[in-house]
């Protein structure tokens, strides 16, 4: 069974794991490119500078904008019809990964608890590593169902729930984290949903931050707001693929089964999944339902989440370009380019996104008053960070209107850019140095 949990994806459709972090011919494209733009730097300094800033402020503007459109779109998702007849309801498997969390297995018990469903149908496993103990006596003493997962690497959250879903009785799974509190009426909601559209393999719920008081917490609040209010709709208005959330994912069982469940060797397996799940053939919609989660209380605790975050997309994305016609044929174009100007477009933005600073800080210092090329490219980049997070500030509002996001968030929101670019600069290292550390986001240290 631990076999089959861990690498069960990677024998069986081994293109769709990322086990393999890159593959030959991913190497050779990444050396030849980069040999290829080290050699015009030293042939032709000038134009190939200028080739690159123009390049890298189009591909800015145009990633930011997508988001905008999206943003529009997603702002009013459908509501769903509650089922009200106790009798029709199926088995219902919730899947709650927890490692070293003892303190909050209270809170999680009163959250599931609150759920509007029959007990008798319910059928609910909390994922504990064999080694962890404490977890494993508090899970003991609230009187839940234990999965216990023996050791092993890699030690991730997805290994546990391929191995806790092979126990699964139900006809829909969902996977919720230990400091999740899903509104009451979640899973009836999903039942009325999947049985409304029997074409859909899986629904997202939405996820939101109700304790943020920090700086760098009301700054998460107000991404996970743009993300799960805004964008995350806006793609399933165009019927694109879905890079799901990492919590309060609701499957039908056996499409995730088929699908190959989560890779364990991707530390973003959630938005993995979700492309996955497109390319063969499976819908993702979004459940009108929201899941209350807690924000990071300090930078250390964000920092490490968030490097994790722009990991998985790293090889989601290397997983998901192995084979590009493949893909395309899948996925059609323009699904391709959605999910490339998506999660590519986040991560290869936040990697150039120090380097534009870079230039157009750079260029005011030395160039001064006066013209030539490196004036014209500290123009040509401030221009770009401006229009960039003029961008990004009009999305948070939008997202957090409701949420009365203050002019003190929009405005500090170039800083926490460069946040993010920090995160993924840490990230890129650790996919060349230890691609499936999964860094462990402490819970139940909201501030």
């Amino acid at each position: 069974m631990l076999h089959r949990a861990t690498l069960g994806l990677a024998e069986q459709r081994p293109h769709f794991s990322a086990r393999q972090v890159v593959t030959r011919v991913q190497v050779i494209f990444f050396r030849t490119f980069s040999a290829a733009l080290l050699l015009a730097f030293i042939i032709r300094p000038v134009e190939a500078a200028d080739i690159a800033i123009a390049g890298m402020s189009v591909g800015f503007v145009c990633s930011v904008a997508l988001r905008g459109v999206l943003a529009l779109l997603g702002r009013r998702p459908k509501p769903t019809v509650v089922v009200g007849n106790a009798r029709t309801l199926p088995v219902y498997t919730i899947l709650v990964p927890v490692y070293r969390e003892a303190g909050m297995i209270p809170q999680m018990a009163r959250a599931l608890a609150a759920l509007d469903y029959p007990s008798d149908k319910l059928d609910i496993h909390l994922v504990v590593e064999e080694d962890d103990r404490e977890t494993r006596a508090a899970v003991a003493a609230a009187g839940l169902d234990a999965v216990v997962v023996p050791p092993s690497l890699p030690r991730t959250k997805p290994k546990a729930c391929n191995f806790a879903l092979l126990f699964a009785q139900g006809e829909f799974v969902v996977v919720y984290d230990a400091e999740d509190r899903p509104e009451p009426d979640q899973l009836r909601k999903a039942v009325a949903a999947f049985r409304a559209r029997p074409d859909i393999s899986c629904f997202q719920a939405r996820l939101a931050i109700d304790r943020a008081s920090a700086w760098i917490s009301r700054m998460f609040a107000v991404d996970y707001a743009v993300w799960f209010r805004t964008l995350l709709p806006g793609l399933a208005r165009l019927d694109a693929p879905i890079p799901l959330g990492g919590t309060s994912n609701h499957f039908r069982t056996k499409a995730l089964i088929d699908a190959g469940a989560w890779d364990p060797f991707n530390v973003t397996e959630d938005a993995d999944l979700g492309i996955r799940l497109a390319r063969l053939g499976h819908r993702v919609a979004i459940l009108d339902s929201t899941t209350f989660e807690e924000a990071p209380r300090n930078f250390g605790i964000w920092l490490r989440q968030r490097t994790r975050w722009m990991k998985g997309y790293m090889q989601t994305m290397l997983v998901h370009n192995r084979n590009p016609k493949a893909t395309v044929a899948q996925l059609g174009i323009g699904g391709v380019v959605l999910i490339a100007s998506f999660l590519g477009g986040a991560v290869w933005s936040a990697l150039l996104n120090p380097v534009m600073w870079a230039v157009c800080i750079g260029g005011a210092v030395f160039a001064g008053d006066g013209g030539g090329t490196l004036a014209l490219l500290a123009r040509i980049s401030g221009l770009t960070l401006f229009l960039v997070n003029v961008l990004l500030a009009a999305l948070a509002t939008i997202a957090g209107e409701r949420r009365g996001t203050g002019a003190a968030i929009v405005l500090t929101y170039p800083l926490y850019w460069l946040l993010i670019s920090i995160a993924t600069y840490r990230a890129l290292w650790q996919l060349l140095r230890d691609p499936f550390h999964w860094e462990k986001t402490p819970h139940g240290t909201a501030g």
